[in-house]
Parts: structure tokens; sequence; C-alpha cells
């Protein structure tokens, strides 16, 4: 009897969606290099029909510069893996909330210099009480005692926070 490895009996189970998945989900933020839209959780749905890929992005907020940017880099990364038929649609409904964001990519943030967003946003569909964010943890030395220097940072998704602490400077990307 052969041995078969979990290798192996993935690369046979798996179908065309995954792979085009998988090749989509390469392809990082570029404001924030360290995130893939998979991790930024803007990477909607991958479709594969009759060798066609259709992937389906949504904005962090309907202005997003960046939105160019990346569906160049994922017609670039189908490219480079022999497609050669790929749509990328922009659809803004509904719209991106941080809950997208997975826990992969909020422990990237904040290993990058970046607080993660904290709590969950009214988008969500969360009822209930309110969860108030008191202090934002610097992601440089963990301290609490933070202070909001200005709601929009470097780019509309973030906040400019500074460590009363560590006297950092840090970007907080906010709850949205």
């Amino acid at each position: 009897m052969t041995a078969v490895y979990i290798s192996d009996f993935e690369s046979r189970t798996r179908t065309p969606q995954q792979d085009a998945w998988d090749i989509a989900a390469t392809v990082c933020d570029p404001e924030i290099p360290v995130l893939t839209i998979a991790d930024l959780g803007i990477l909607r749905n991958v479709q594969v029909q009759d060798g066609k890929v259709t992937v389906t992005i949504t904005p962090t907020y309907s202005g997003c510069p960046a939105m160019d940017a990346i569906r160049d880099d994922v017609y670039t990364a189908f490219s480079k893996e022999g497609y050669e038929d790929v749509q990328v649609d922009l659809v803004l409904a509904p719209a991106w909330t941080t809950d997208w964001m997975t826990e992969a990519g909020k422990q990237k943030l904040q290993q990058y210099g970046i607080a993660p967003p904290t709590g969950n946003s009214k988008a969500g569909g969360h009822s209930g009480p309110i969860r108030l964010s008191l202090a934002v943890k610097c992601p440089q030395c963990s301290s609490l005692n933070t202070k909001e220097l200005t709601r929009f940072g470097s780019t509309s998704c973030k906040a400019l926070y500074v460590c009363q602490d560590c006297r950092e400077p840090f970007d907080y990307f906010k709850v949205l």
C-alpha cells in the first residue's frame, strides 16, 4: 500500500475555485503591504466558470484610492499563473466593515506597528450594549496610556495616536 500524504490528498481534492481564491489571496494591500486583501476582508468572492475567473472585491470605503492598484495587482497575480480571462468586480454593497478582517490580519497589523481595530462595528449587525473603546493599546509597548492626535491618519481608515509612555506615534485602524 502506498502512503498518502496530506499534501497529495489536498492537491487531488482542490477545486478550481480554491486554487483561484488562493491566487487572489496573495495580493497585498498597497497601503499596508503586510496585509493581503484576504486578511483585510476586501476579497469577497472568486468564481471560476469555463476558464473565466471573476474576482469580487469591496473597498474599505467608496473613495479608496488603492482599489485601482489592487485591481491591477489581481490581474498580475492571475497572469503570472497563466490565467488569461480574468474579471475584477468592485462591489460597494454590503459596505466593508472591520468585522471582515481576519484575526491573522489584525495580528499582522499589530506586528507592523499599527494598532488593529478593537470591538465590532454597528455594520456587523450587532445589537445590545455598545462597547466603548476607552483606550487604544500602543503596538510598540502595549501601554493603554495613549491619546488620539487626529481622527484621520495616513489614510481615512486610520487615526493617528501617540503613546504617552513610550512617546511613539502610531496609526490605529479604526473600527468601521
